[in-house]
């Protein structure tokens, strides 16, 4: 979208100019799921899907939020006394709880504003959607109010947000993903120390191509709660003998050795993925290094797999796409990103594939399943920025 678009639409909504523009990119991960909440590593990027925003100060201390998005909702309106999430004000809640934690966090901020957004991320896809939201809030009200916040706050605000605000006990990868990431990189998080690394994302003659299930789920009514306490209830069992604040502490051969301290299969089963998952991420990072894109593909799949019968949190939809994807021509590799539960899958695929491969993935996925899957050409972004 360009900026003279942005503003005219704003305007029409607001009847005023706006005083500054921003953007905040989706992202997907390119290997590590379900490991930043147990002290992994993920290794994301942020795409040039995303959501673009305007703002303008107000004369009161009345918030206005407006989505092209959500365009029947029409202007939703709080203040700076009625920060409460309310389950009518869907996606305005995420502006309300960053809104929130920057003044629970000592902003200074005595008038409200007029914010105008319009996303291209398609909504409930777990290309963080959310996550760029809460930047996008939070770079704005930075900009807006003159704050001092380094980059990490605005990131941990978010995580409150969700986790407090908006009840998804998530951890910290989508956000820093969104606010930190660099075009043509990738970022290997340690989410443990909190301590990344970026890493140029040569693909030679490959893409990496998003495939959408088209089928929405929503974290908060999901299975991701319940994951997370399994992998917790797991730790537990774990540290009757092993000195461990996380399974991201492990190795596999640790964890194997000690995998009879689990009492069950299930959390057996979790906390295995969470410990391999780790160790596939460390080494698709040193593949990626080398160049080595055989490896990292082999590497994609491996993590598909672990999700599936490990985790247990892909489904039909993603298994359909993923396990199709694997028979194609050109493909190195597949895997579901994201929380699960539906959303997106994503391929690493050679360029002159691409037309036949998303052919094939389409015919089957609606021969299976029904209807037709999306595909997109996921090139990377910078962090949530300014535009103007």
């Amino acid at each position: 979208m360009k900026i003279e678009e942005l503003k005219q639409e704003f305007s029409n909504v607001y009847h005023q100019t706006p005083t500054g523009c921003y953007f905040s990119p989706g992202r997907i991960n390119l290997i590590g799921e379900h490991t930043d909440y147990n002290g992994g590593h993920v290794f994301p990027c942020a795409i040039s899907l995303g959501i673009y925003g305007a703002a303008s100060p107000r004369d009161d201390e009345r918030f206005c939020f407006y989505s092209a998005n959500f365009a029947d909702m029409g202007v939703v309106e709080t203040d700076l006394h009625g920060l409460k999430f309310v389950k009518e004000d869907s996606w305005a809640n995420y502006a309300k709880g960053m809104l929130h934690f920057m003044l629970a966090s000592g902003a200074k901020i005595e008038h409200g504003l007029n914010i105008y957004i319009n996303g291209n991320i398609p909504d409930g896809a777990g290309l963080s959607s959310s996550a760029a939201l809460e930047m996008l809030i939070g770079v704005i009200l930075q900009d807006q109010y003159q704050l001092s916040f380094a980059k990490l706050d605005i990131v941990k605000m978010g995580v409150k947000t969700e986790n407090e605000f908006i009840g998804v006990n998530s951890g910290i990868m989508d956000q820093y993903a969104v606010a930190m990431s660099k075009k043509d990189h990738a970022i290997l998080l340690d989410t443990d120390k909190i301590k990344s690394e970026l890493v140029p994302l040569d693909l030679k003659n490959n893409v990496i191509v998003i495939m959408n299930t088209n089928k929405k789920r929503t974290l908060a009514d999901s299975k991701y709660n319940e994951r997370r306490t399994e992998c917790e209830k797991g730790l537990r069992f774990l540290q009757e003998k092993l000195d461990i604040k996380s399974l991201g502490e492990l190795d596999d051969l640790v964890f194997d050795e000690n995998s009879y301290l689990l009492p069950n299969e299930k959390l057996l089963k979790r906390c295995r993925h969470a410990v391999w998952e780790n160790e596939r991420t460390l080494n698709a990072e040193k593949a990626l290094q080398k160049g080595d894109l055989t490896e990292f593909g082999h590497l994609m799949n491996a993590s598909h797999v672990s999700l599936e019968y490990d985790y247990e949190v892909t489904g039909k939809e993603l298994d359909t796409l993923v396990h199709t994807a694997w028979k194609q021509p050109g493909v190195l590799g597949a895997r579901m990103t994201g929380a699960g539960f539906g959303g997106c899958a994503i391929a690493l695929v050679a360029k002159n594939r691409v037309e036949d491969f998303q052919k094939q993935v389409a015919t089957v996925y609606k021969e299976k399943i029904g209807y037709l899957p999306s595909f997109y050409i996921a090139e990377t972004a910078d962090g949530t920025k300014v535009l103007r």
